[in-house]
């Protein structure tokens, strides 16, 4: 294999405690030319493992796992290899696993029930990068959640209306550029306010800004 072949392809790790699966994820990982499963997990601990042994660009990992759960080896994973992007593999009934998951540092999130070019192209994005946020699933979270804390004011005015705007954008799964073109900004001064979001939010990622702004009612 040449180096840019090696550069153009997206190394995977699965991890499911589910033998069913983890081999339909791997027969449809086969079919993505540009994707290369490189170890599938059982549970949390031997996922932490893999990572450390292969490096890959993404990880497919189910929170509900034996021995060590998903939530914590996603916080192992997130804080030791921090470029290695996670994505949660979910189920309709799992809402409170899910945003746990996004504040501890994954980058979105998958119904287990997912079609094939949903899943691909997912891996794909998430090696580039980009936040996997579905808005129709958002919406149902802001409808189930609790009516917002006490201290949802603090917060709330800690953000600017453009602040609030562009976190907006983000949890409707818009780039950059995207969010920039709506506002009539820049994606430098996009990034800006992305930046002083995430310290105000004291999180390190779109998906986790987005889930602390779903806990305080601050899409709404």
């Amino acid at each position: 294999m040449s180096m840019s072949d090696t550069k153009e392809t997206i190394r995977v790790v699965i991890a499911d405690d589910h033998l069913i699966v983890r081999e339909g994820l791997r027969l449809i990982l086969e079919t993505g030319d540009d994707l290369e499963l490189v170890g599938a997990a059982a549970d949390g601990q031997e996922a932490v493992m893999l990572v450390e042994k292969t490096r890959p660009d993404v990880v497919l990992l189910d929170l509900r796992m034996p021995q060590t759960d998903g939530i914590s080896a996603l916080q192992q994973i997130h804080r030791q290899w921090p470029s290695i992007r996670v994505i949660i593999l979910t189920t309709y009934n799992e809402d409170e696993l899910m945003l746990q998951g996004i504040k501890a540092g994954a980058c979105g999130y998958l119904l287990k029930d997912v079609g094939r070019d949903t899943l691909l192209d997912a891996i794909r994005a998430a090696a580039r990068g980009e936040t996997l946020l579905q808005s129709g699933m958002l919406s149902r979270l802001l409808s189930g959640l609790p009516q917002a804390p006490a201290n949802q004011d603090k917060l709330r005015m800690n953000l600017t209306e453009r602040e609030c705007e562009i976190l907006k954008g983000v949890a409707n799964g818009e780039r950059s550029k995207e969010i920039a073109a709506r506002l009539r900004i820049t994606e430098r001064t996009v990034r800006g306010h992305l930046t002083t979001i995430y310290n105000k939010l004291n999180v390190d990622s779109r998906a986790a800004a987005v889930a602390v702004a779903l806990e305080h009612n601050l899409l709404i």
